[in-house]
């Protein structure tokens, strides 16, 4: 295996900037000639759009915005470069939010990620990321495609099962959130199984540092990236775990929250992404999340910029057990019962597994009313305390973050 995927890890920066002086107009373009973006550029001159500081003079478009263009121009919003037919597949992730996808060569870029960790030919990777609706299993197997790997399209759940299967087939490598594979790794001790896992490329959620140490003691190497289902990869780590190089395929800017104005390298702000996939062509994407472009570059060798990595939201929004649970959701709760007076979701860890843990102010005494209910608006099981009407802080808090990222 080569130590670089192909030689854009490894361009200088003027060789850099002059591809993206090239790139960045075209890209400009395409948006332009779709209803949605469209919009959103109307009376820009796309060749003046030649570098990330001229990107700053662009609005940024909210996730927000996208899925009520999507309600109006269903599936993709008139974002989409191609016709719905012309896609491979079409996703759904909650919201509900519709992603467009493709059977190309690293469509999502994901190869790079599983390039950087090892993964290549030879390998089998256990793909335990979902293949129902949304998009993250085809990302993580279009990759590993890419690569040469082979692929047990495992998805979540059925424990035992996985477990027999990743020892019967061999499987090399993990696929998935952070936290599953302990899971794996646990029920294998149960059974008395041993398995040939040694490398696992994860994301979806936090990777803590205990749990890395954890892979690392078993003899697994353990890479995380920062992707999303609009956008694909976004950033990853190399073998120098030292912050997260951003993909190639897309252009990083870490802006004010609530503006679009860029914030000096080293300050914590929004990560906005410019994509320069043609067939969905986003510009200045907000996502929500918060990070801060690092100095210099990564002693890897890959000289693109590197981010921090994941450091919260600049909303409300957390990523829980691998699925965001976003405000509007915990509104919805709350609207569905009358007794209920406000609701507060409290995210944490025990162990190396996340906790979620719904306090509801309400004067009912029976918490098993309200299980079913969570369970339809959050898309998540979780502990629900009950506490009488005015116990909840008068914050504004909805969702609390209470797990430590140090």
């Amino acid at each position: 295996m080569t130590q670089y995927y192909d030689q854009l890890e490894t361009r200088s920066a003027d060789q850099r900037a002059a591809d993206l002086a090239r790139d960045l107009p075209r890209q400009i373009a395409r948006a332009q000639a779709t209803m949605g973006m469209g919009r959103t550029l109307a009376g820009v001159d796309a060749s003046r759009i030649t570098s990330v500081a001229d990107l700053a003079a662009l609005p940024v478009l909210r996730k927000s915005e996208l899925v009520a263009a999507q309600s109006e121009a269903s599936p993709f919003g008139g974002f989409a470069s191609l016709k719905t037919a012309e896609f491979d597949h079409v996703f759904q992730s909650p919201g509900p939010i519709y992603e467009p996808g493709r059977t190309t060569t690293d469509w999502w870029r994901m190869g790079r990620f599983l390039h950087a960790s090892g993964i290549g030919k030879g390998d089998i990777v256990q793909n335990c990321f979902s293949y129902h609706l949304v998009p993250a299993g085809m990302m993580f197997e279009n990759g590993a495609r890419a690569v040469g790997a082979a692929v047990l399209p495992a998805g979540t759940g059925q424990t035992e099962l996985q477990v027999r299967a990743a020892r019967d087939i061999g499987c090399t490598a993990y696929a998935g959130t952070p936290d599953y594979l302990k899971i794996i790794l646990d029920k294998a001790d149960e059974m008395g199984v041993q398995l040939g896992i040694t490398k696992a490329v994860v994301g979806g959620g936090a990777l803590f540092p205990s749990l890395r140490q954890f892979y690392a003691d078993r003899g697994i190497t353990c890479r995380q990236c920062y992707a999303t289902a609009d956008l694909g990869n976004i950033a990853y780590e190399s073998d120098a775990l030292e912050g997260m190089i951003l993909d190639e395929g897309v252009v990083v800017e870490i802006v004010r929250p609530g503006t679009g104005d860029p914030v000096p390298h080293g300050e914590v702000g929004e990560v906005v992404v410019t994509s320069l996939n043609p067939d969905y062509p986003l510009i200045r994407f907000a996502t929500g999340d918060l990070s801060a472009i690092m100095e210099g570059t990564s002693p890897c060798g890959r000289t693109n910029l590197r981010i921090k990595g994941w450091m919260g939201r600049a909303d409300q929004t957390t990523k829980i057990k691998g699925m965001f649970v976003r405000p509007e959701q915990v509104a919805a709760f709350v609207s569905r019962h009358e007794e209920v007076a406000r609701a507060r979701v409290v995210a944490s860890r025990e162990g190396e597994m996340d906790v979620m843990t719904v306090r509801i102010e309400t004067r009912a005494t029976n918490p098993a009313l309200y299980e079913g209910s969570l369970l339809d608006t959050l898309k998540l099981r979780g502990k629900v305390e009950l506490v009488p009407p005015g116990t909840l802080p008068n914050d504004g808090k909805v969702i609390e973050d209470l797990r430590s990222y140090e």
